[in-house]
């Protein structure tokens, strides 16, 4: 896997190329619709190739990127020194326990043209060939600071009934997919990993993919689709 980051004045964008042992590849665009810096970006590319390896049942990789300093960081001989930075070299370290072998080298720019080359389609906006992967973020993968606690205007009062209805359909796929959730065999077993083969999970958002198109379709729940 290679993988590289962009920054301009147009915006931010990451490019991820896989290639088989057989010589098959596979292309990603991610477009970065929230503020970055020229190492968030390359982290979002590499924790993006992660999870999309993860995904496709990778268990071992080779990932390769021309950015010393997050190569150095994530082979922990250099500090990640940085609260942000620091959140991202937690996701690696996450993401490193789900593989039977995972390696990271550094290589020189010009051995790393074709990631270059779809992070600045990303960056610059434009427009992806058909046969590459695309996708929106609005949000950084990691959560960057802790959720606020709960208003106290929010606990239902004395006498009143809150009745939550899990209406996500999403969620028993992303399980399935990203948990390695277990399920009883079985008729219903066999449909949800049949209905799962068409979906990719890329950090907590759940996305649909052509192979006629190439495209990524991010899923969304009911309520957000009225």
């Amino acid at each position: 896997m290679y993988f590289d980051g962009a920054l301009n004045r147009d915006g931010a964008g990451t490019g991820i190329l896989f290639i088989s042992p057989k010589g098959e590849q596979l292309k990603y665009v991610l477009q970065l619709f929230f503020k970055a810096t020229n190492n968030t970006a390359e982290y979002e590319a590499l924790i993006h190739g992660l999870q999309i390896t993860v995904t496709l049942g990778i268990k071992c990789l080779l990932a390769y990127g021309d950015s010393k300093v997050v190569i150095q960081q994530v082979n922990k001989d250099w500090e990640c020194t940085k609260e942000k930075i620091d959140v991202y070299c937690r996701e690696i370290r996450k993401l490193e326990a789900k593989f039977y072998g995972l390696e990271f080298h550094h290589v020189p720019r010009d051995d790393n043209v074709a990631a270059d080359v779809l992070s600045k389609l990303g960056s610059k906006r434009s427009i992806v060939p058909p046969s590459v992967f695309v996708q929106a973020l609005n949000s950084p993968t990691v959560k960057m600071e802790e959720e606020p606690p709960t208003k106290p205007d929010l606990v239902p009062a004395m006498g009143q009934h809150v009745l939550a209805l899990n209406t996500d359909w999403r969620s028993p796929i992303i399980d399935f997919i990203k948990n390695n959730k277990s399920y009883p065999k079985g008729k219903e077993h066999e449909k949800l990993a049949r209905r799962s083969s068409n979906y990719i999970v890329i950090g907590t958002e759940l996305s649909r993919h052509s192979a006629s198109s190439g495209t990524l379709c991010k899923c969304i729940t009911q309520d957000e689709g009225v």
